[in-house]
């Protein structure tokens, strides 16, 4: 039974209502959490290293929540890839809101003076790394869709691994590391934000057509 079947027989012969494209709301969640932190993350604003917890709350309610419903609503659409990489990022943006929140205890548990000075660091650096990783995972599913979803999925790959190594090597508040992944960030957002525009740019809305680089499909057998 096909997915118009399905829905046929749930809703009878009730016409099918406008198929929603939460694409567009997913990238902008992911983009501005992402725009923001970044330019802290590369000292503009505030210094390299210095408070980040104004974006506790975007990364909460945008990145976090919006982006995680965006995600379930792929799955209703049935894109697995948007699926994942929405609702994964969003619980990426709510587990990073967690440490930036004192409720939750994650950084005064490592402060204690008994324990290695750079634990901290090192689970930080873990952290990003493994985001990274999955990252690049998703960015190989990406080789038969379009140029700016490649680069945007590729960049942010970088940007994990930058932030990461930053935390990894020890290195002090606003170090090089950090700043590179900063800048990629940025790179990330914008990428984000244009993806988003050339979904949201549709005929029935506007004249504007942003083009994406379609890259090569499989054959159909």
């Amino acid at each position: 039974m096909s997915h118009e079947d399905l829905k046929s027989s749930n809703h009878g012969n009730a016409p099918a209502g406008p198929v929603i494209n939460p694409g567009p709301l997913g990238l902008s969640a992911f983009a501005l959490t992402t725009f923001v932190l970044s330019l802290f993350n590369i000292g503009a604003g505030v210094p390299s290293g210095g408070p980040v917890q104004v974006v506790t709350g975007l990364a909460c309610f945008y990145g976090g929540i919006t982006q995680m419903l965006a995600g379930m609503w792929e799955f209703k659409v049935g894109n697995n890839f948007g699926a994942t990489a929405f609702t994964s990022y969003g619980a990426f943006w709510l587990s990073y809101a967690a440490i930036l929140i004192p409720g939750f205890g994650i950084v005064p548990a490592y402060e204690g003076a008994t324990i290695d000075p750079h634990a901290l660091d090192n689970a930080l650096g873990i952290f990003l790394l493994s985001w990274g990783i999955f990252t690049f995972i998703l960015w190989i599913a990406t080789l038969r869709s379009t140029v700016a979803l490649s680069s945007m999925f590729f960049v942010l790959t970088l940007t994990f691994f930058f932030l990461a190594s930053g935390h990894l090597a020890h290195l002090a508040p606003g170090n090089f590391p950090t700043r590179v992944g900063g800048g990629l960030g940025i790179v990330t957002a914008l990428l984000a934000w244009y993806n988003a525009a050339a979904g949201l740019y549709v005929p029935q809305a506007t004249f504007v057509r942003l083009p994406v680089g379609p890259l090569g499909h499989p054959h159909s057998e």
